[in-house]
This record gives C-alpha cells, structure tokens and sequence, in this order.
C-alpha cells in the first residue's frame, strides 16, 4: 500500500509541474486539460496515505499533497459559486434575452434527429454545430424555415462550421487566420429591438497524440481571433470549441488580448468533454463576451450522440451598464510580444489534414 501510494505522490506531482513548462508539445498541454480530476486524486490519495503502514516520512509526503491541493484549489475555486463576483440585474433599456446553442456535433455522429430535437425543444434564436460535414447540412436544412439566416462551411476534415439564426445576419466572414482548413467564423447581427452585436465561431485544432503535435496552431488562432475582436467596436461573443481550458496559460492570454470576460469566473466549469464519461469531462467548450453582453444562464445539455454536451446560454446586452468594467483585464507589453510570437508560430505550423470545403 505504501508503494502505491508515493507512485500516486509522484505522479501527482509531476501531473503538477509539467504544464509549467512553458513547451507547446502536447505531452506539456494535455495536463492542463486534467486539472480538475488530478485535484480529485490528490484528495483521494491524501485520504489513502491514512491507510498506509507507518513512516518517518509519512507527514512530509501529506504536506506535499496539501500544497499541490491548495495551488490547484487557488486556480479552480475562481470557475465555482464559491469566487464572489458582482451580480446584475437586467434594466428596461437592455435588449431583449438571446438565447444560443453551440454544439460540436461529432462529424460521424448520424443521429442527426436527436440535435434536431434539441433545438426545437430549446428553441434558441442562434445556434452553431462544429464537426458539420456535407451530411450534416443536408440533415439540418428541416430547420431552415424557422432559421432562414445562415452561414455554412461545410468541412469534410472535422473542422466544418454551421451558423443559424431567427435574428437578422447583417455581414458574415469566414476567416483562415493560421490555416487554410481551419476556420472561424464572424457573424454581425442585429435584433428586432434595434441592438447590434457580433458572434464569433471558433475551433481550432487541439494538441493530442492523434492530431496535433503541438498547441502552435491552436495558440496562434485564438489570438489571432483575440486581435480581431479588439478592434471591433460594438458588444461581441467568442464561442466554440476552443480545444483549450480557461485557466490555460494561452486562455488567459486570449482573454487578456482581446478585452473580454470569461464568463465561467463566479459560475461554473460547466464541463463539455467527453460527453460519455462523467469522471473525464474537461471544460473545453468555451465562450467569453465583452462588457455590454450579460450572461443570465451558462449550461450544458443533454447529449444527443456526440462525444461533446451542447453549450446553451441566455444573455442580453446593455450598452447603459458600466458593472462589468473591472473584470476586463488588459494585456502587458510583454505578453502583447508574446501572443505576436504565438501567431507568428501558429502561421507557420502546417497542420497534416484533409481538406474537402464549400462555403455560403
């Protein structure tokens, strides 16, 4: 028992260290993804060391895994109830609610009715799939009489993104920032009740064993995003796949580059990934806003086939509500250097993937 348990202390420990080098290689970014069930084990193993024969070194090792307990509580704690933030509420001159749906659909997922069934149960004004291929679209077109605004990209390499809407499309652009079968897409709408806002479609490519070798072209795209988002004027929303976690070195990078808030701060992990296996669910699905948009509701829902949960949000905006102010977070000269480097890299990485697109 012992022996199993400082295999367990050292392993906890090097799970710790090892996203701490600053490598983009995924062997050091896949840990990241693990931060929540390495906190599990940590209690658990802590619990298990009481179980152990007795040893001189037993309280040094129990110390080593309070500490590892308490730097992964700091960072975890802010993505709970338990990290106060301040609350709103919703004023007469605000937009009406908008509600959306994101969902990375799992490209050779076929129980195209259960998506189907999502959406007409939930009803949202907006939604995006991620995965969409050429039989996805010819799936998805039952619903085009209640969304007849659109924006497709229709992707045979995973990467296929398809944008509905009950709101009015005012432009639309796809944009390749790193790759030229990675897209993101930028979509300006326009309420009923006058308001103007900006949804951006993003998910690039992780680093795994089985795609990318690296988080180069991960990294590079979402800043590159990040840039574009800065210099667009009115209330905007990032949402998708980002193949990333929020306390990621690179998310909080993108957070600070492109001024917008994370909304899971004072909320929830709201964990997407794999939608088959509770105990391994990461929260990589991820969504952030600027000042003027309110996030009222962020959840997900139930799985329809895919190896991703459905992301589901209401918000409104509010160009009259200053409260959200202190939570933008500006970047520094270094890191401003630092996320150019990033891009510069991304654009240089070239992605190994088949690519078949059309685009309308």
């Amino acid at each position: 028992m012992w022996i199993a348990y400082l295999i367990l202390v050292f392993l906890l420990i090097f799970l710790t260290l090892l996203p701490k080098i600053q490598n983009q290689h995924w062997i050091f970014r896949v840990p990241e993804f693990g931060k929540i069930q390495i906190t599990y084990f940590i209690v658990i193993t802590f619990i298990l060391g009481f179980f152990t024969e007795p040893s001189e070194n037993f309280w040094y090792f129990q110390t080593i895994l309070l500490v590892l307990f308490v730097h992964h509580s700091v960072i975890l704690v802010k993505y709970t109830p338990l990290y106060r933030v301040k609350k709103y509420k919703q004023r007469n001159n605000s937009s009406q609610k908008i509600h959306f749906i994101s969902a990375n659909v799992y490209q050779f997922n076929t129980e195209y009715h259960r998506f189907i069934k999502l959406i007409e149960q939930c009803k949202p004004e907006i939604f995006m799939t991620m995965e969409s291929d050429s039989k996805w679209e010819q799936a998805l077109r039952v619903l085009e009489k209640d969304y007849p605004y659109q924006h497709k990209v229709t992707l045979e390499n995973t990467y296929g993104m398809h944008f509905y809407s009950k709101i009015k499309i005012k432009d639309h652009t796809t944009h390749y920032f790193v790759a030229d079968d990675i897209p993101s897409i930028e979509i300006h709408l326009e309420t009923e009740d006058g308001f103007s806002f900006v949804f951006f479609g993003v998910h690039p490519p992780p680093p795994s064993p089985t795609e990318e070798e690296t988080s180069k072209e991960r990294d590079g795209d979402l800043l590159s995003i990040a840039k574009r988002v800065k210099e667009i004027k009115i209330p905007v929303i990032v949402v998708g796949d980002f193949n990333n976690v929020a306390w990621s070195k690179s998310s909080i990078l993108f957070r600070k580059t492109s001024n917008l808030i994370d909304p899971r701060i004072g909320r929830a992990f709201v964990s997407t990934f794999h939608a088959k296996y509770r105990l391994l669910r990461f929260p990589i699905d991820l969504m952030f806003h600027s000042e003027d948009i309110f996030i009222k509701e962020l959840k997900t829902l139930d799985n329809f086939g895919s190896d991703h949960l459905p992301v589901y949000c209401e918000f409104f905006i509010d160009h009259h509500n200053n409260e959200q102010e202190e939570r933008i977070e500006e970047a520094t000269v270094e890191e401003k250097a630092e996320a150019e480097e990033m891009i510069q890299e991304g654009k240089q990485k070239d992605g190994d993937r088949d690519a078949v697109v059309t685009e309308d």
